[in-house]
């Protein structure tokens, strides 16, 4: 039976901070994280899908926080095919991306400095998985195979965590060929909870493809799932009936994967933490399967 670590997807998002979760002698980088880490044993690191990490920000989330703490990297939005503003480079890698994309010498800079930058974390043995959330427009077929063949070769050796944002991949007959694939290249599935009845909604699916880790992201039940700001479309408070439905999903994800990552991305406020707090107490509650933190 596996280790269920419940956290969220961010401990610096400004309507996190602006909540007063945060004690105010807690408020310094350092300071946050530390506390963070005190009462959570996983936390995702969104800042690196809207700009490259640099090495030393990864050796300081290494030192402030203790042995057996992960954190899950969102991959760069250039390595999922997300658009991506020549801002979000460094200076001296900028006239390589145009208009039109980017050219294959800047893709390979990149993917080297991307893993290069989390080397101090897997040196430490705090990186949890590496996230690949494809967009919505990444359908399946032949073209999103080898793209999810490219990544498996540029990613060898790394704990790779894969979420899609288009239904179909877990729609139907499908789905088997979705797992098949992820598990063949030892690439593990996210699951999601979202709104249901909406063009964009992703069934509430739980498929273990890799053993060493499986993940959940909760990304909140707003009817403005895929429009909207970002305030509509992670606005959401989750109740212990909603959380409760994920619970036998999660123990039996914890009963084939050796490490299950529970997420909460409902950004607003102190949401996230609220519901990760409330999960774990659920989890918790006559489990069989260990829950961390």
């Amino acid at each position: 039976m596996g280790e269920v670590a419940v956290g969220t997807c961010s401990w610096t998002d400004r309507a996190l901070l602006a909540s007063g979760w945060y004690p105010a002698e807690r408020r310094t980088p350092e300071g946050r994280l530390r506390y963070y880490a005190e009462r959570f044993p996983v936390v995702e690191v969104d800042a690196t899908y809207y700009g490259l990490p640099g090495t030393r920000n990864s050796h300081l989330w290494a030192e402030r926080t203790p042995p057996g703490f992960r954190f899950d990297v969102k991959a760069f939005s250039l390595l999922t095919g997300h658009p991506t503003r020549p801002a979000a480079l460094p200076a001296e890698l900028r006239p390589a991306l145009s208009r039109h994309g980017a050219d294959p010498g800047l893709l390979d800079e990149v993917w080297q400095r991307f893993g290069g930058a989390l080397e101090p974390l897997r040196r430490a043995g705090r990186l949890g998985a590496v996230l690949f959330q494809f967009p919505p427009w990444f359908a399946p077929g032949p073209r999103a195979e080898a793209f999810l063949d490219a990544c498996r070769t540029r990613t060898d050796g790394w704990p790779v965590a894969v979420e899609f944002r288009h239904p179909d991949w877990w729609r139907g007959d499908r789905r088997a060929a979705t797992e098949a694939g992820l598990a063949r290249r030892d690439f593990s599935a996210v699951a999601v909870d979202v709104a249901q009845g909406l063009p964009g909604s992703l069934p509430p699916v739980a498929p273990v493809t890799a053993r060493r880790l499986a993940v959940v992201r909760f990304h909140g039940r707003s009817p403005d799932w895929g429009t909207g700001s970002k305030e509509d479309r992670f606005r959401h408070s989750y109740t212990s009936g909603e959380l409760a439905e994920w619970v036998p999903r999660v123990r039996a994800m914890a009963e084939e994967a050796d490490e299950v990552h529970v997420l909460f991305n409902n950004c607003c406020a102190d949401a996230a933490v609220t519901a990760a707090a409330s999960m774990r107490r659920l989890l918790a509650e006559g489990a069989a399967c260990g829950v961390r933190g």
